[in-house]
């Protein structure tokens, strides 16, 4: 699989990276089988996958316990994952950051992180440069190599750049998803490397998913009240997402792959994206989007699907900066 470097500092990453969201088991349904879910992680691997996204809130620890199991004697692995400001979270002031991160790194079973991400903003008062300035310090202590935020603005990237460079921004970012592309662009230009998540759009774009389709018990996108799963499954928003989906399809059979495949291809063939993460508990559907990191789209199929994606659900506000 191609490989990129993260930004200007950060490390060599594949273009594609493992979501392990899903392996919490709780925004998205319970988990059937954590056997089944690390035989995933480690389809995955083999498959040329060499980077896993994690975080303390996925399944409060239950995600990173589960990649630790998975990455258990391979040493060739890029683990990143994320602390959250309380009350979800361990918290944003300098002494919690460093715990969370000795705590994610206990359930990884590993002794260093490859990336560390702030996974959205505090709202609690704790000052964002306190926070970033203990992130550095992990960095200066050797037990992380690269350092991030999530869900993050522009101004907020600022400030952080203030006391030290910031290497990545994970951003929601898909052929539905369009909001921060201008943000994304600017990352870039400034050398921080940008991790798409929500590629596929929570599964709207492999094809999978009809207006008749019934999600578990505690899948978000089955929550009407969610202003996210509103907006692509909703009822104002799902026959534009499947016209889109069913656009992504017939390009991927003209092609002779799947849909999942061209959809993170677009992704990671926008300006400032450096990689995607896709995430599954399904071992076939992992390496059906590993092949994406090996399918490299012409000028005139981009072209097309851009078009496609510009026809998709429209954002409610436009967060661009």
């Amino acid at each position: 699989m191609r490989t990129v470097k993260l930004g200007s500092k950060g490390p060599e990453i594949t273009v594609i990276g493992f979501g392990t969201w899903e392996a919490g088991g709780d925004s998205w349904g319970p988990n059937e089988s954590e056997e089944a879910v690390v035989d995933a992680i480690r389809a995955g691997l083999d498959a040329g996958i060499g980077w896993i996204d994690t975080a303390e809130v996925y399944g409060n620890g239950v995600s990173e316990r589960l990649v630790g199991r998975a990455v258990r004697g391979r040493d060739d692995v890029v683990i990143a994952t994320k602390v959250a400001p309380e009350p979800e979270g361990t918290g944003f002031r300098p002494e919690q950051v460093r715990l969370a991160a000795e705590e994610s790194m206990e359930r990884l079973g590993v002794d260093r992180l490859g990336m560390y991400q702030l996974h959205w903003q505090d709202s609690t008062g704790v000052p964002l440069e306190e926070t970033w300035g203990a992130m550095a310090a992990l960095v200066d202590d050797g037990l992380v190599e690269a350092i991030g935020v999530s869900n993050f603005t522009r101004e907020l990237i600022e400030r952080c750049e203030a006391v030290r460079h910031v290497d990545s921004l994970q951003q929601n970012f898909s052929m539905l998803w369009r909001d921060d592309r201008a943000l994304i662009r600017w990352c870039g230009e400034q050398g921080t490397g940008v991790l798409a998540y929500g590629p596929l759009a929570f599964g709207l774009l492999t094809g999978a998913i009809t207006k008749e389709t019934v999600y578990a018990e505690g899948d978000w996108r089955g929550t009407p009240e969610d202003p996210d799963s509103a907006r692509l499954f909703g009822p104002d928003g799902i026959d534009a997402s499947l016209a889109v989906a069913n656009g992504v399809r017939r390009v991927a059979e003209r092609l002779g792959t799947t849909p999942a495949a061209v959809a993170l291809a677009w992704t990671v063939a926008q300006p400032g994206v450096t990689a995607a993460i896709a995430g599954s508990r399904s071992s076939s559907h992992v390496r059906e989007n590993a092949s994406a990191g090996d399918l490299e789209l012409d000028a005139a199929t981009l072209g097309e699907l851009d078009r496609l994606a510009a026809s998709g659900p429209r954002s409610p506000s436009e967060r661009d900066t």
